[in-house]
């Protein structure tokens, strides 16, 4: 896969992960699949709002639909949501290890005033 491809992946999940509604369709979704119904209940917004939300997501690669008779569920992409995780904690790793350096500076430091 081309960078740019990735680059254009992980700008489209966290820019659809930036809406309030839209991570609290993601949470729902950890929980198991459900329908647009059934997502849109907890939500003072149109139906008709949340499948466009829903749009977003599944563009995003963050959310698929199935047809099961009259059912269309939505379904959680968790390769997606690693793939951003996997992103992150490759700049967490690293900021972690300038934090313990820093500890370790600091507390020679703190010997050497001893």
């Amino acid at each position: 896969m081309a960078v740019d491809e990735f680059e254009e992946r992980l700008d489209r999940a966290f820019a659809a992960l930036g809406d309030p509604v839209r991570r609290a369709l993601i949470a729902r979704l950890s929980r198991g699949d459900a329908t647009v119904n059934e997502l849109a209940e907890p939500f003072a917004i149109t139906k008709q709002a949340v499948s466009r939300h829903i749009q977003v997501l599944e563009a995003a690669g963050l959310i698929t639909r199935s047809k099961d008779a009259q059912r269309r569920p939505c379904h959680l992409n968790a390769a997606a949501l690693e793939e951003l995780t996997s992103w992150i904690d490759t700049y967490r790793l690293e900021v972690e290890r300038r934090y313990r350096r820093l500890d370790a500076v600091l507390e020679a430091m703190e010997e050497q005033e001893k």
